[in-house]
């Protein structure tokens, strides 16, 4: 195997820009492949498949859990609600930064979506954090921005791509709803 074939075979999703409102709405979590190491995804309702996410917010709470297995989890707010992120033994450096940083302050997070459905039936979606690290508010509008334009980018893209054909018929996306969540997001970060 050439080094090409080694760094394509290994290369890491690039993280998607989501807002926690769309988030939340997603249900769909899938394998692409057959053996134990295949990636996981998240299909999000505006049509993208997501293994990985860059989120940024403002850092709402920090819980630290359990006494021989510890795993803190904190909840993150953007303008359209908050994401819930965990980080626990398998995240080391996730788990270090989180001690470090307090809750008041923005945090630009990089981990994993899950969906995961509980016994009586609710659906609960979390991100285990590959790292949280401190940002400015600067950073946060800028964020804002471009996960804007990721998610219209996703809209403009809707029923043109496998994946989104798939959303459109799993999650019975209304676009304009997704429109409305940017619009809102935009104005909400406006001085």
């Amino acid at each position: 195997m050439t080094e090409t074939d080694r760094q394509a075979r290994f290369r890491r999703e690039p993280a998607r820009r989501v807002f926690a409102a769309e988030l939340r709405e997603s249900r769909l979590q899938f394998k692409d492949g057959n053996d134990e190491k295949s990636p996981s995804f998240v299909l999000l309702p505006t049509g993208d498949r997501s293994n990985r996410i860059f989120l940024v917010g403002k850092m709402t709470q920090k819980d630290k859990k359990g006494d021989q297995n510890v795993f803190f989890t904190i909840r993150v707010e953007d303008t359209t609600g908050t994401f819930f992120v965990n980080a626990g033994s398998y995240q080391d450096e996730a788990m270090r930064q989180i001690r470090q940083i307090e809750p008041g302050g923005y945090v630009a997070v990089v981990g994993k979506p899950t969906v995961r459905t509980t016994p009586d039936g609710s659906v609960f979606v979390s991100v285990r954090a590959e790292s949280v690290t401190p940002v400015d508010e600067e950073t946060f509008r800028i964020w804002t921005l471009d996960t804007a334009e990721q998610t219209l980018g996703r809209l403009d893209r809707f029923g043109e791509t496998e994946d989104s054909v798939k959303a459109r018929e799993f999650y019975t996306t209304d676009t304009r709803k997704y429109r409305q969540i940017v619009y809102d997001a935009l104005v909400r970060i406006q001085p």
